[in-house]
């Protein structure tokens, strides 16, 4: 059979043999066979040795997208439907029932497809012409193992167009509601997957959520960057003694003030604010309390941004710094993979020394283990959650 060969320059298959699974297009010393976007191209080093094969795309600066290293492997119907029970199965295991995430792209071998579990609802995300061409048999996949009301696809992202992808979103299976009732840890929590943030709420910090259950017992909790209440609402649940969430979005403040009446949270207010001007005005008026939560949207979305996201990180880290009670805490997050987790303690310890404060850190995490890190893959390990104590 006659199929597209790609060979690579020099020491291109270092990183690639390391665990990276995309190959780009300025790596590349030349090209055999037919050149079809959405084919299977097989990947050689220099030497002729075979490195992967995996969806090609010109379109892209990625120009394949590895799937196999197994040169005889079969890129089938049958082969990615053991790779998403395989991946689901690993969350069972791990104690995930309700809501999860399935299949974290790269990350489980499947490039370009993220598919979230909500309770009897799948949310799915297709970042690569590979996955695009062939959703139909994916979803025919999900459909025989989950037994879904509905699927509802959130390919609504910019980055699709660097794939050569439209903007889409819409029911792709069945029925979906516009409010689907979710299990997270103990809480129940009403979300929006049609036009919710990511794929309708913030999987990758449920474990996280319930981490700070130590620290928030009989305190004061003000969250900041709440989105639908994940971190105020469990140390509400926790036994806060008041928690306060602050975002700049009306729709998210109004589903914590229906979440936490869901669950009969009275401790929990919520206010539509920013963030940045909330932290001084707290200050001016000599509010404090035991415990804030940093939890911003990635300032750092691609390289270049890194300097400028420093700053915006380290200030709201000062500000929180400044309105944290004695022996307090902070607990501090990032989600761009830009901001590298010696970045982020670098911030920290900047923050602290100009708050004029000592910080102890009490516990450093990552994103839920749904989301697994697939090593050699630094895009992977994107989420930091940091626990500082304030001496």
């Amino acid at each position: 059979m006659d199929y597209c060969k790609i060979y690579l320059q020099p020491n291109e298959e270092i990183r690639i043999e390391q665990g990276h699974p995309w190959v780009y297009g300025n790596e590349i010393n030349q090209i055999k066979g037919p050149i079809k976007s959405g084919k299977i191209a097989y990947v050689y080093a220099s030497n002729g040795q075979f490195i992967g094969k995996g969806f090609l795309n010109t379109t892209s600066k990625i120009f394949v997208r590895i799937l196999s290293r197994n040169e005889d492997e079969i890129i089938d119907e049958d082969f990615f439907r053991n790779l998403i029970e395989k991946s689901n199965q690993s969350r069972v295991d791990m104690g995930f029932k309700n809501s999860y995430r399935v299949v974290f792209g790269e990350a489980d071998g499947i490039p370009g497809f993220i598919v979230d579990k909500y309770d009897q609802y799948l949310s799915i995300q297709i970042l690569s012409l590979g996955i695009d061409l062939r959703k139909e048999m994916f979803i025919k996949i999900l459909v025989d193992i989950f037994h879904p009301k509905g699927i509802y696809e959130r390919s609504d992202v910019p980055v699709r167009k660097k794939e050569g992808l439209q903007l889409f979103k819409d029911t792709v299976y069945g029925t979906v509601p516009d409010i689907v009732s979710i299990k997270e840890n103990d809480l129940l929590m009403e979300i929006d997957i049609k036009n919710g943030q990511k794929t309708g709420s913030f999987l990758d910090q449920q474990e996280n959520h319930n981490a700070l259950k130590p620290f928030v017992k009989d305190k004061t909790v003000l969250d900041c960057f709440s989105h639908i209440g994940g971190f105020g609402l469990h140390a509400a649940y926790h036994q806060a003694k008041s928690v306060t969430c602050l975002d700049i979005s009306e729709h998210a403040v109004n589903q914590i003030k229906k979440n936490a009446k869901l669950n009969h949270l009275d401790q929990v207010e919520a206010y539509k604010a920013d963030v940045f001007n909330e932290l001084r005005a707290y200050q001016e008026n000599k509010k404090a309390f035991d415990v804030v939560v940093l939890d911003p949207p990635a300032f750092a979305k691609k390289r270049d941004d890194i300097k400028k996201a420093y700053k915006g990180y380290k200030d709201i880290n000062l500000q929180a710094l400044k309105i944290i009670n004695p022996d307090g805490y902070l607990i501090s997050c990032s989600c761009s993979h830009y901001m590298t987790p010696q970045l982020f303690l670098d911030m920290l310890m900047d923050a602290s020394h100009d708050a004029k404060c000592i910080t102890q850190m009490i516990d450093f995490r990552i994103q839920s283990k749904d989301h697994p890190v697939l090593l050699g893959s630094d895009e992977s390990l994107y989420l930091k959650c940091i626990t500082l104590k304030v001496k």
